[in-house]
C-alpha cells in the first residue's frame, strides 16, 4: 500500500522534528519534505507532490492564512491541517484559516510535551488519514457529488406538520467551523429564538470561534457560561471540555461528566436535554463530522415532536454524523449546507 505523503511546515526546527517523528512512526504515512514557512513550501511543493500538508498558523515571511490563499490561487487541491498554539492570536487566526479552506486543525503540543505528545500524535494521524481519504473520495466521485447536489430530492417525513419553533440546536465536528460560519452568518438579528451549538473543538478554541462568528453575524454569538439565562436572538457555543445542557429553568448548565463517543462537549447531551425542555417546539440540525454523535439526540428530538434536519452528503467535509442521524429514520429533511440557514428561518418564522 502506498504511504500518505506529507509536507510539514513550521518555523520551529523542534516542532518540525516532533511532527515529522510522529508521522514517520506510522506505517502508512511519511514526511517527504519540511518547510520553514509558506514561501519555502511553495518553492518545494511541486518537487514532492504531497497528499497532505501540516501547516503552522503563525510564521515569519508567509503565515498560514497567506499560504492557504496562495495555495488556492495556484489551484492546489491538497488538504491542509493547521497546527495552532493556544493563544489569543493563535486561536483567532486558526478560525480564519478554517474559513479560508483548511481541512481541520490540532493544537500544538504544549510546554509539557511529554504529557500530551501521545494525544497530539493520535489526533494528528487520525486527521491526516481523514484528510487524505476525503481528498481521494472527492477526486473519484466529483461527478456523482455534483449530481447529488443539483438533482437531490429533499427527504421529508410523511407526518411533517407546521409548528412553532422556540429553539434551535446544531451539532458539528470535522468541517463544522466553516459550515457553521455559512449558517450562522446568514441568520437575521430578529430570528426570534435562541440557537445552541456544539462544535467538537479543544479547550481554548471555542471562545475564539464564538468571537469570530459574533463579529460577522447579525445575531449575538457567545461562548456559553454556567447558569446563563437563555435569551432570544443569541447563539450559545458550548465551551471546549464541557458538556452543555439546557435546564428546565431555561438556563444553560455545563458539566464535566464523562465524554460521549470520545468527545466533550457532545451533541447528544445538548439535543437530549433540549428535547426535554422544548418538546415539539425544537428544531435540530446535524452538520458535517465523523462518528455518531447527534444520532441518539436526533431520535429524542423527533420522539418529542420536534423537527429534525441533517446536512446533505454532497456538501459535507465528512459524512459521518449526518449519515448516522439519517439512518435512525428520524430525519425530516436532508439539506445541503447553503440551504440550511433558509430552512432554519422558514421554520422559526413558521
Amino acid at each position: 500500500m502506498n504511504k500518505i505523503k506529507v509536507i510539514v511546515v513550521d518555523d520551529s526546527a523542534l516542532m518540525r522534528k516532533i511532527v515529522s517523528d510522529i508521522i514517520n512512526s506510522r506505517d502508512n504515512m511519511e514526511v517527504i519534505s519540511t518547510a520553514r514557512n509558506g514561501q519555502d513550501l511553495l518553492e518545494k511543493i511541486n518537487k514532492g507532490k504531497p497528499d497532505v500538508i501540516t501547516l503552522d498558523v503563525e510564521m515569519p515571511k508567509m503565515d498560514g492564512i497567506t499560504t492557504l490563499k496562495k495555495l488556492k490561487e495556484n489551484k492546489y487541491s491538497i488538504p491542509v491541517i493547521m497546527l495552532s498554539s493556544i493563544s489569543k492570536s493563535g486561536t483567532a487566526l486558526t478560525m480564519e484559516c478554517l474559513e479560508n479552506g483548511a481541512f481541520d486543525f490540532i493544537p500544538k503540543p504544549s510546554g509539557a510535551i511529554s504529557l500530551d505528545i501521545e494525544k497530539v500524535a493520535e489526533e494528528l494521524t487520525r486527521k491526516i488519514k481523514l484528510a487524505y481519504s476525503k481528498n481521494i473520495s472527492k477526486e473519484k466521485n466529483l461527478s456523482v457529488n455534483l449530481e447529488q447536489r443539483f438533482n437531490r430530492k429533499p427527504m421529508k417525513s410523511a407526518n411533517r406538520r407546521i409548528q412553532k419553533i422556540n429553539a434551535v440546536v446544531i451539532g458539528a465536528s470535522t468541517g463544522g467551523p466553516k459550515a457553521l460560519y455559512n449558517v450562522v452568518t446568514k441568520l437575521p438579528d430578529n430570528l426570534g429564538v435562541p440557537v445552541f451549538i456544539v462544535q467538537h473543538m479543544p479547550v481554548g478554541f471555542t471562545k475564539a470561534f464564538a468571537d469570530r462568528l459574533n463579529s460577522n453575524s447579525a445575531l449575538t454569538v457567545v461562548e456559553a457560561e454556567e447558569g446563563q439565562n437563555i435569551s432570544q436572538n443569541v447563539v450559545y457555543v458550548a465551551p471546549g471540555g464541557f458538556h452543555m445542557e439546557i435546564g428546565k429553568d431555561k438556563q444553560i448548565h455545563l458539566n464535566t461528566e464523562p465524554s460521549i463517543w470520545g468527545v466533550r462537549p457532545a451533541v447528544d447531551k445538548l439535543f437530549i436535554s433540549a428535547a426535554k425542555v422544548y418538546g415539539k417546539h425544537l428544531l435540530s440540525v446535524v452538520l458535517t463530522g465523523m462518528g455518531k454523535d447527534g444520532a441518539q439526540g436526533t431520535v429524542e428530538v423527533k420522539d418529542n415532536g420536534g423537527i429534525t434536519i441533517s446536512e446533505d452528503k454532497s456538501t459535507c467535509t465528512i459524512y459521518g454524523m449526518p449519515r448516522a442521524a439519517f439512518e435512525t429514520g428520524k430525519i425530516d429533511e436532508v439539506i445541503p449546507i447553503y440551504e440550511i440557514a433558509t430552512a432554519i428561518i422558514k421554520n422559526t418564522k413558521g
